[in-house]
Parts: structure tokens; C-alpha cells; sequence
């Protein structure tokens, strides 16, 4: 039977799993140091050299030089595709925070116009790493933030100018930089997780897809055992044959001779019928009625205590008749689990087919979708539905089923009324292999 909705998003993937395993590679975060470097390198040549404003070029040199010497450690030190644990992310992304809070601090604080900056830290790390890491990093980049506002240096200006900046504007340059550090993180955090999320669901459906495809062709795996299994067994048989011949009589091993003869023409008894089967039914089983498909849909959820009506609109005789899809077994299957989870008695199956379109209809009598979960339906781990005892449905299950739906080109449509009802939709050529040649 197929995995419920529920289990099955537990089983492949948890949610707290999914926010932790985001690593970052080594390389990425040395590449952006350089980028670093070069920029900070290039702002005090041009502040002291060009502009000749007054700097404290020794203690800014001093700085960019330990980043530089870092970077040129951990290339040496480590393989390009090398990934941080999370605490060594950390670190890291700490150091360049705190490298970067220092070179603000004797450049003018708050008034140096690209204190801004403090704010990539904490994005890289909202990107990349768990959330508790990089809310420590947003706690300490707010404080860096708030030391730049108590700088006692002045912002290199022309000589004899001193640039002050009024309490006010340095207040608001304060709350400006910590709002869109926080707005930000928050923000490439969600997209972020909604990427991996929507990556590691994708890979869950290729994989059901592919279990599916492989229970399909075991009927193939049975004939290939039963021609490689012929003609050992034919030895076998033709063995025992002239040892019944020669001890068929005989008191002490005629009965044994007698049973290994009857059990080796079982054995190919039994070969001859999956060959038989496989031969005779392939072309049963690469071709499926729309009546068909829906019973072997229905089979599995009769046996819960939930009724399974089956309304059919459409004359029998022109049905179509199309390849059998793992995909659409599947996603009509989980729709029809949900549905028979959340009926109170019955569910009713509608199928109707037109010369133009094949709809699938399920509904039930529970209590329908939530307005929150009816707009967000499909989603992946949307797990919430209106049951208080039941605990599991409409999450990656249902991803996956309305994945595999669509990619056979069908259309969806979920919506209470008043129970919860999924209407699947079909272009008739897409179902019968005959209007598809």
C-alpha cells in the first residue's frame, strides 16, 4: 500500500534537517574575502593617496593584510571542495565581522558610507547556515553597529575640516543599517529554505516516481528468471528422469527419485505460467482503460471503514485507453488517500470523459480544506488540515502527487464543497494512445 501523506514527508525528510544540512564550501567564502580585500584595499589607496584625507593608514593596513593572510591560510591549508561544519562557518564569518567592525571604528564610524557593509555577514551566514548561528551573528553585528555610533575617530576629511555628525542623523543611520540587517537575513533566510525545501521535495519525486516504474516492471524481472531458471531445470529434469528409470523400483530411493521428479516438473510448471504471463499480458499491462486505472486506484482504500462511490459519466464503450503512468497511479492514489483520511463515511470517485477532455473528480464528506491550507495547496510540507485527531496528510505526499500529475499534463483544482474536493483534468489526447498517434 501506498505511504501516507503524512509519514511519507516525515520518512524522507525532516524539517529542522533540512535548515542545518544547508553547508557552505570553503572556496565560496574565500572568493568573497578576496572581493573584500580588493574592495578595502582600493577605498584606502584612493582616501589617502588620491583624496589625501588624514587616515590611519598603518592600523587600516594592518587589518586588510591579517584578512589577506587568513585567506592565503585556509588555500593552503584546505582543498577547494571543502565544507564548513557550521561552528567553523561561524568563526569565520565572525572574524570578517569583527575585521570589518575595527576598519569602520578608525575610519569614522557610522559616518563612513559604507558601514553599511556590517550587514554581509550575517546575510551569508542567514543563506547558509542554521538559524540559532546566524541570530548570534545578528546579536554581535548590532553591537558592532552600535559601537561604530561611539567612534571617536573622525571620518578622513579635507585637512583642517572636521565632518561631525549630528546625534540625530547618527541615530538614524543606526536604526537604518540594524533594520536592513534584519530585513535582509530575514529575507534570504526564506529563500533560502523555500529552495531547499522545493529541491529536497523534487528529489523525493523522482525517487517515488522511480519506485513506481520499478514495481511496473517486475512482471519483466519474472520472465528473464524464468528463461534463465529453463534450462538448468530442464537438466535437472531430464536427471531425474534417468534416475527414476534406473531406481524407480528400487526400496530405498524410489520414493525419493519419485518426489524429485514431480517437484522439478512443478518447478517448470510454474516457469512456464510467468513466462506465459509475461508474454500474454504485456501488452495488458503497457495498456490501460480508464475504468481500470481508476479501480486500481480504488483497490488498496476499500478495506478503512470509508464507502468509495465510483460515479461514471461517459458511455463505457469510448473510454480511453491509454499507456499506463506510474505517475498518475500514484498521484491519483495519494489524492484518494487523503480523501478516505479525512472522510467522516464516504468518498465519492467521479470520472467523466468527453471527446475532448478525461476528468477525475474525489471528494469527501469531512471538513474540507482551511482557507490558510486551500491557498497554499501543493506546496511542499503544508501539513495542516481541518481534523483535530489526525496527524499527518497534505504534506510532501501531496507535493508529490500534484508533481506527477501536472508532468503527465493534467490540471488541478482543489476547493471545499463543503467537504474537500480535487477535480484532476486531462486533454483527452494526453489519456487514449489512439488520438495520440
Amino acid at each position: 500500500m501506498r505511504e501516507r501523506a503524512g509519514r511519507m514527508a516525515t520518512m524522507t525528510l525532516d524539517h529542522n534537517e533540512l535548515n542545518s544540512n544547508r553547508s557552505l564550501r570553503l572556496q565560496t567564502l574565500v572568493r568573497l574575502r578576496w572581493l573584500a580585500v580588493g574592495g578595502q584595499s582600493v577605498a584606502v589607496i584612493v582616501t589617502a593617496l588620491w583624496l589625501q584625507f588624514p587616515l590611519p593608514l598603518v592600523p587600516c593596513s594592518v587589518l586588510i593584510a591579517s584578512l589577506a593572510l587568513l585567506n592565503v591560510f585556509l588555500t593552503i591549508r584546505f582543498p577547494p571542495t571543502h565544507r564548513l561544519t557550521a561552528a567553523a562557518a561561524f568563526v569565520l564569518l565572525g572574524l570578517d565581522l569583527a575585521q570589518l567592525t575595527a576598519l569602520l571604528f578608525i575610519t569614522g564610524g557610522l559616518a563612513n558610507p559604507f558601514a553599511p557593509l556590517l550587514c554581509v555577514p550575517v546575510i551569508i551566514s542567514s543563506a547558509s547556515q542554521p538559524k540559532p548561528h546566524s541570530v548570534v551573528l545578528a546579536v554581535f553585528a548590532v553591537i558592532g553597529v552600535t559601537a561604530l555610533a561611539f567612534s571617536p575617530f573622525p571620518l578622513p576629511w579635507y585637512p583642517g575640516t572636521v565632518l561631525l555628525m549630528p546625534r540625530v542623523l547618527t541615530a538614524g543611520i543606526w536604526f537604518a543599517i540594524v533594520s536592513m540587517t534584519a530585513f535582509a537575513a530575514f529575507y534570504t533566510y526564506r529563500v533560502s529554505l523555500e529552495a531547499s525545501e522545493l529541491s529536497e521535495a523534487l528529489t523525493a519525486t523522482e525517487l517515488v516516481l522511480q519506485r513506481e516504474k520499478h514495481l511496473s516492471q517486475l512482471d519483466g524481472l519474472a520472465a528473464a528468471a524464468a528463461h534463465e531458471l529453463g534450462t538448468p531445470l530442464a537438466t535437472i529434469t531430464v536427471v531425474a528422469k534417468e534416475m527414476e528409470r534406473e531406481l524407480g523400483d528400487d526400496p530405498r530411493f524410489g520414493e525419493d527419485v519419485h518426489l524429485l521428479r514431480s517437484q522439478s516438473e512443478r518447478c517448470r510448471d510454474i516457469l512456464k505460467r510467468l513466462t506465459t504471463l509475461s508474454s500474454e499480458s504485456e501488452e495488458h499491462m503497457r495498456l490501460l482503460p480508464l475504468s481500470s486505472l481508476i479501480e486500481e486506484v480504488m483497490a488498496p482504500h476499500r478495506e478503512f471503514g470509508i464507502q468509495i462511490k465510483l460515479i461514471e459519466k461517459g458511455d463505457r464503450a469510448t473510454e480511453p485507453v491509454g499507456n499506463r503512468n506510474a505517475g498518475i497511479l500514484y498521484g491519483l492514489g495519494n489524492l484518494l488517500e487523503n480523501a478516505v483520511d479525512y472522510a467522516r463515511e464516504a468518498v465519492t470517485v467521479t470520472v467523466e470523459h468527453t471527446a475532448e477532455r478525461v476528468k477525475v473528480t474525489i471528494e469527501d464528506d469531512g471538513d474540507g480544506f482551511s482557507p490558510d491550507i486551500l491557498a497554499r495547496i501543493g506546496e511542499p510540507y503544508v501539513t495542516r488540515r481541518q481534523k483535530e485527531d489526525s496527524a499527518g496528510g497534505l504534506g510532501l505526499g501531496l507535493f508529490i502527487a500534484k508533481t506527477l500529475l501536472e508532468r503527465s499534463g493534467a490540471r488541478l483544482r482543489f476547493e471545499n464543497s463543503p467537504g474537500a474536493r480535487v477535480s484532476v483534468e486531462w486533454p483527452r489526447a494526453l489519456m487514449d494512445t489512439k488520438l495520440a498517434k
